[in-house]
């Protein structure tokens, strides 16, 4: 997969693919169809695995030449070593996840650098959905109340105070609306969140 594979498919997945160094050795935890770790192989020579538990999700990354396991990451991350990867991604998974701090924490245990996406709830037409009195429906959050995999909602500001909280360091912070960046009023005018965050230094002795 090239980049204007990747640029059509997904525009968010182009742009943050943009965050990730040349030969990373690369987690994607909720990989999906496969389609920005196969783009990370092929164009910057990352390695790396994928984690997906539905079984269709798999058989999409493994036929695109993915290294995928099937876990389920309420369950965390134990099987790998802490600091063994350079990149950790959680694109748009982490709100379908019921133990968010955990699994934040379990991703930055085992990576140098984390990045993490979700649907900014703060996104003005779900403030006007709200307003109306319905469920935000939108391109980001493109479920039904009843039938949605998302159990948590977040907004921009609510995940800074996680990363405080979690003793993180925001390195970038971008809202995306169609893959693009939004400068003016992110937290009202973004619909996705992007986050690379690490571990915070420590106290020199």
């Amino acid at each position: 997969m090239n980049f204007e594979d990747l640029s059509t498919l997904r525009p968010d997945l182009a742009f943050i693919a943009h965050w990730v160094p040349n030969g990373a050795h690369v987690l994607d935890v909720g990989c999906g169809d496969g389609a920005m770790l196969s783009y990370l192989g092929s164009d910057k020579r990352c390695t790396g695995y994928g984690i997906e538990i539905d079984d269709h999700k798999l058989l999409e990354s493994a036929a695109r030449g993915v290294d995928v396991i099937q876990h389920d990451m309420e369950k965390g991350l134990g099987i790998f070593g802490d600091n063994s990867f350079d990149t950790v991604l959680c694109l748009s998974s982490l709100q379908m996840m019921q133990h968010v701090e955990a699994l934040l924490r379990d991703i930055v245990r085992v990576g140098a650098e984390a990045i993490v996406s979700f649907p900014n709830f703060a996104y003005w037409p779900h403030r006007v959905a709200l307003l109306r009195g319905r469920m935000p429906v939108s391109r980001s959050l493109p479920y039904q109340w009843y039938d949605t995999p998302n159990v948590r909602c977040a907004t921009i500001f609510d995940f800074e105070e996680l990363a405080e909280e979690c003793g993180l360091e925001v390195l970038e912070r971008v809202a995306l609306v169609g893959g693009r960046p939004v400068s003016v009023l992110p937290n009202l005018r973004g619909s996705l969140a992007v986050f690379r965050l690490r571990k915070k230094a420590g106290p020199t002795p």
